[in-house]
C-alpha cells in the first residue's frame, strides 16, 4: 500500500486489518474514490467536462456495439490508444446509463513499428477468471529495466486477443495485459505509443485498481465461493461496484489537446539505449 493512499484510509476511519476481507460497505458511492485516486496517481490529467461527456458517449457506443449490457453500477477503465492522447481513465457506469469520471492519467500503448510490436486493438475486454493475473518480480531486464515494474506491482491480464501486426500487413494474436512499468526510466515517459501493445500505466494507478478492486468482479465473485486466490493483497478494499470491463477507443484526435499534457522525457545515465528501444520492453 503506498504511503498517501494508506494516510487518507486512516484518516477517514476506513483501515482494515491486514489480511483481512473487509466489507463492501465502507463507501457509499463510487464517486467516493476520487479522493483516493488523487492521493494515489500524481501525474493526474485534468480532464475537461466537454472531453467528459465526449467521452461518456464512447463509452456508451462501445458496450452496446459489444453487446454488453450494464446490469448494476459498476467501474470501467477506458484508454484512449490515440497517439495524439494515450489517456486510461477510471469511469462508474450505472444500469440507466450515468456516470462519473473518478479519475485519469497518462499511459503508453502500442506502437505498432517492430517486429513482435503490436497496435492495441480497440474494444471491449473482460477481465475474467480464464487468464489469471499475476504479480511482477521486479527484476531488470539485460538493459536494466523492469519492464512490469517494480516487485509485487500487478499484472491485469485479458487473455489472447486480435491485433494488427507492427512488422507486416495483417493481424495476429496477442496476449493484452494492462500493468507498471520501470517507475525510474519509463514511467515518466507515459503518454505516447511505446508498448509492444500492452498498456503500461504509472505505479499509483496499478495501485489504485489493486488496491480497491476495481476490475475485480470475477475475482470477488470467486472469493465469495470460498476459493483462495494469491494474486489479491491481503489489505485490498473492494467495494459493491467492482466491474470487470476494459474498454479502449480511439478519439482520432490528430494534435494533442492542452488537457492531455505532453509526456515529460527523462533518461537516466547509461541507460539511454534502453529507453529508446522498445523492443526489449512488454
Amino acid at each position: 500500500m503506498s504511503s498517501s493512499i494508506g494516510a487518507l484510509v486512516a484518516s477517514s476511519s476506513l483501515a482494515v486489518a491486514a489480511g483481512a476481507q473487509p466489507a463492501t460497505g465502507v463507501f457509499t458511492h463510487p464517486a467516493a474514490l476520487g479522493p483516493l485516486f488523487e492521493r494515489a496517481v500524481v501525474r493526474r490529467i485534468d480532464v475537461p467536462d466537454d472531453a467528459r461527456a465526449d467521452y461518456a458517449r464512447r463509452l456508451a457506443r462501445a458496450f452496446a456495439n459489444a453487446g454488453v449490457a450494464i446490469a448494476r453500477t459498476q467501474f470501467v477503465v477506458m484508454i484512449d490508444r490515440s497517439a495524439s492522447v494515450q489517456v486510461a481513465m477510471v469511469w462508474w457506469i450505472a444500469a440507466d446509463g450515468t456516470t462519473g469520471l473518478i479519475g485519469a492519467a497518462p499511459v503508453s500503448t502500442g506502437l505498432p513499428a517492430g517486429f513482435e510490436h503490436f497496435e492495441t486493438p480497440v474494444g471491449v475486454f473482460e477481465h475474467a477468471l480464464g487468464s489469471p493475473d499475476f504479480r511482477a518480480e521486479g527484476t531488470p531486464n539485460e538493459l536494466g529495466v523492469r519492464g512490469y515494474g517494480e516487485r509485487g506491482r500487478r499484472v491485469f491480464d485479458f487473455g489472447w486477443v486480435d491485433a494488427r501486426r507492427g512488422w507486416a500487413a495483417g493481424h495476429q494474436l496477442m496476449r493484452l495485459q494492462l500493468h507498471a512499468t520501470d517507475p525510474l526510466l519509463l514511467e515518466p515517459r507515459l503518454g505516447r505509443r511505446a508498448s509492444k501493445g500492452c498498456i503500461r500505466v504509472g505505479a499509483g494507478f496499478n495501485e489504485f485498481l489493486d488496491r480497491f478492486g476495481i476490475l475485480d468482479a470475477a475475482y470477488d465473485e470467486a472469493v465469495a465461493e470460498g476459493k483462495r486466490l494469491w494474486v489479491l493483497r491481503g489489505d485490498r478494499m473492494p467495494t459493491a461496484w467492482a466491474g470487470r470491463w476494459l474498454v479502449i477507443v480511439d478519439s482520432e484526435r490528430t494534435r494533442r489537446p492542452e488537457w492531455a499534457r505532453a509526456p515529460t522525457a527523462s533518461r537516466a545515465p547509461g541507460k539511454t539505449r534502453a529507453l529508446e528501444d522498445p523492443a526489449v520492453m512488454h
